[in-house]
C-alpha cells in the first residue's frame, strides 16, 4: 500500500523496457509495478546463480501481471482474494463472473492477450499466461517466474 518507485527502479525499467513497454507498465497501480519490479530482481539473480541468460526473462517478470491494468483491486482487495483462494483451496475460482475473482485467476491470461497486440513471441506469451499454472513443471524459465513470483 506504500510502495514506491525509487531512481533504482527507474533505471532498472530503462534497462530493460522499451518506450512502449514503459508506458504500458506505467499503468499498473504502483503497488504492482514494485512487485514487477521486485520479481524482475529475483529473476535477475536466480539466472545469474544458475548461469542463465536473463534477459528476456526479466522483461517477462516485468510484465508477468500486465493484465491487472484492467483492475480495479486495491491491495486490501488482493489480500482478501489470496486469503480467500488459501482457505478454499482454490474453489473460490467458481464465482469468476465476479470481477476480482477473475482478475485475480485469469490475468495472466488477459495479460498474454494483451501484449499479443505488441507483436510479442510465443514463448514470451506462455511464460506470461502460464505464471501461475503449476501443472506445467518442466519449464526451467517458468518455474525460476513462479519461483520469483511467490516470492514477492
Amino acid at each position: 500500500m506504500v510502495s514506491k518507485i525509487n531512481y533504482k527502479d527507474v533505471k532498472f525499467l530503462k534497462i530493460h523496457l522499451k518506450t512502449n513497454e514503459l508506458k504500458l507498465f506505467n499503468q499498473l497501480p504502483t503497488y504492482e509495478q514494485k512487485h514487477c519490479i521486485n520479481v524482475a530482481r529475483d529473476v535477475e539473480i536466480t539466472c545469474a546463480r544458475k548461469e542463465m541468460q536473463s534477459f528476456n526473462l526479466i522483461k517477462v517478470a516485468l510484465l508477468h501481471d500486465i493484465g491487472k491494468i484492467y483492475s480495479s483491486m486495491n491491495p486490501i482487495d488482493k489480500a482478501i482474494m489470496v486469503i480467500l483462494h488459501k482457505i478454499t483451496n482454490g474453489k473460490v475460482r467458481v464465482y469468476e463472473r465476479f470481477k476480482n475473482v477473475n482478475m485475480y485467476y485469469n490475468h495472466g491470461e488477459i495479460g498474454c492477450n494483451l501484449l499479443k497486440q505488441y507483436g510479442y513471441d510465443d514463448r514470451f506469451l506462455f511464460l506470461v499466461k502460464n505464471h501461475h499454472n503449476n501443472s506445467i513443471i518442466d519449464d526451467i524459465e517458468l518455474n525460476i517466474l513462479k519461483e520469483c513470483d511467490d516470492k514477492n
